[in-house]
């Protein structure tokens, strides 16, 4: 069963793009036709691109991979934020900080910035500092919780990258195309699906529009992350189902060398299980004299 249908899509309008002079002749091949000088997507397209990038998503979530959502837009940030916070995965609504991706570990720097702030103020000497300095420490904390808040819990690069906007977006592009992060996009007529590995033709400007895509994206993250949770559950049982049979084929020999104890020997044979040589008495089988 698809997560989006050609029904669904065309009531969102997913299917507007912008006029025919801002348009990229890359998307040629998403455009279904021209009317009144905007270009129409063809949605059988979009349906298929989006279960294409959705399944490639669901991969990524169930190996328990991390998926960063990008979507600064105005008019996407809160449907973005509202839709990915369930799932557990970061994402940046506000300005996007330049070399987040590039230079990650100097944004780690900040993220661990604004968790000593937090634990400064929740200590008890925090009240013996003067107003002023308590304003300021709060504002700091208030502005890194704004740009960084939901990237917290990112300790490294995220597997994926989803962009709503990539001509918005082109910096969180470049840099995950630097590092050879596999990148997903809605892209629109007037921007290059080239430029991201799972382009999904879609209005990146309308709000029902990108309801109805992130979605369907986040239907198959949440798949991903249950089948995980499925899997985990399972193993265990799996793991003591094997060492239990193992132990039943253990030998006789094997649980004597568990136990500390050794096989008896062979008559003549020493330590290491050689043959000891046979004692000769003297010259011609006579005995020695003293």
């Amino acid at each position: 069963m698809n997560r989006v249908n050609f029904d669904q899509l065309l009531e969102a309008g997913v299917h507007f793009g912008h006029l025919k002079r801002k348009w990229n002749p890359k998307m040629a091949p998403y455009i279904f036709m021209e009317k009144n000088g905007i270009h129409i997507i063809d949605l059988n397209k979009t349906v298929e691109k989006t279960e294409e990038a959705a399944a490639a998503l669901k991969q990524i979530a169930k190996s328990g991979k991390k998926i960063l959502f990008v979507a600064t837009k105005k008019q996407a940030k809160t449907i973005v934020s509202e839709l990915v916070t369930p799932t557990g995965m970061p994402y940046v609504t506000e300005r996007w900080p330049g070399g987040m991706l590039t230079n990650f570990a100097t944004i780690r720097k900040a993220v661990k910035k604004m968790s000593s702030i937090e634990r400064l103020m929740n200590d008890k000497t925090f009240e013996q500092i003067s107003k002023r300095e308590r304003l300021q420490i709060a504002r700091e904390k208030a502005n890194l919780e704004k740009n960084l808040g939901s990237i917290a819990d990112l300790t490294r690069l995220p597997s994926a990258v989803f962009v709503v906007d990539i001509l918005k977006e082109h910096i969180a592009v470049a840099e995950a195309r630097r590092l050879n992060i596999p990148t997903f996009a809605m892209v629109d007529t007037n921007a290059n699906p080239e430029l991201v590995d799972f382009a999904i033709p879609a209005n990146d400007d309308a709000s029902k529009s990108i309801t109805v895509i992130v979605e369907a994206v986040v239907k198959a993250i949440e798949e991903g992350l249950a089948e995980r949770k499925f899997d985990k559950d399972n193993t265990p049982e799996a793991e003591d189902e094997a060492e239990d049979h193992n132990d039943s084929d253990v030998s006789d020999d094997d649980d004597d060398k568990k136990k500390g104890r050794r096989a008896p020997r062979g008559e003549g044979e020493n330590k290491d299980g050689a043959r000891r040589p046979r004692k000769t008495s003297g010259p011609a089988g006579g005995t020695r004299k003293r």
